[in-house]
């Protein structure tokens, strides 16, 4: 079922600002070198590739980026800064990859005002559940995050506040939007 992606632009046009918050694509199921050093698939490549397509598409590149460090989030950054090109200001950070909610809450709150857009790319349960905490429990596409996020999945949430001052269950979703989704 395909995603109507000039719906979702113009209902993400809505808002001030906004949050992506994205699980970091397919990746194999084990390395040598442990957890952290896990690699994209090809099909993880290609859902990287996908996903920051349709974000362009959209104009919904953000202004701010903060990544885990583990390589498989990086390596679906990697693939997307390919269309998403310079503009986005890059972060790496360990703590997304294994402080959980916490670190994901620190970067909202030290966002500064001038960011209208951040995406987060970390991993699962940490990113459905953030999304779950910032949004509005009463919009339709909430129980979809009690799924959890499926590789290259991003939460689309916006606010009018800047994000630093988001709050429990302050911003509405966008969208979920899921590789399967687009066209």
């Amino acid at each position: 079922m395909a995603i109507d992606l000039k719906d979702v632009a113009a209902r993400a046009r809505r808002y001030g600002h906004l949050v992506l918050m994205m699980r970091h694509a397919k990746t194999e199921s084990s390395h040598a070198g442990g957890d952290a050093k896990r690699e994209l698939t090809d099909k993880g490549l290609k859902q990287a590739k996908a996903i920051a397509r349709a974000l362009s598409g959209m104009d919904l590149v953000p202004d701010r980026i903060a990544c885990s460090s583990a390589r498989r989030a990086e390596h679906t950054l990697e693939r997307m800064l390919r269309t998403f090109g310079d503009a986005p200001h890059v972060d790496y950070r360990r703590n997304l990859y294994d402080q959980g909610l916490s670190s994901v809450f620190d970067e909202l709150s030290t966002t500064k005002p001038k960011v209208h857009s951040l995406m987060i790319i970390g991993h699962e349960p940490t990113i459905s559940m953030a999304c779950q905490w910032i949004a509005d429990p009463e919009e339709p596409a909430f129980d979809e995050l009690n799924l959890g996020l499926s590789p290259a999945s991003v939460g689309i949430l916006g606010a009018d506040e800047p994000i630093a001052a988001w709050r429990e269950h302050g911003a509405h979703i966008v969208a979920v939007l899921k590789p399967k989704h687009l066209p």
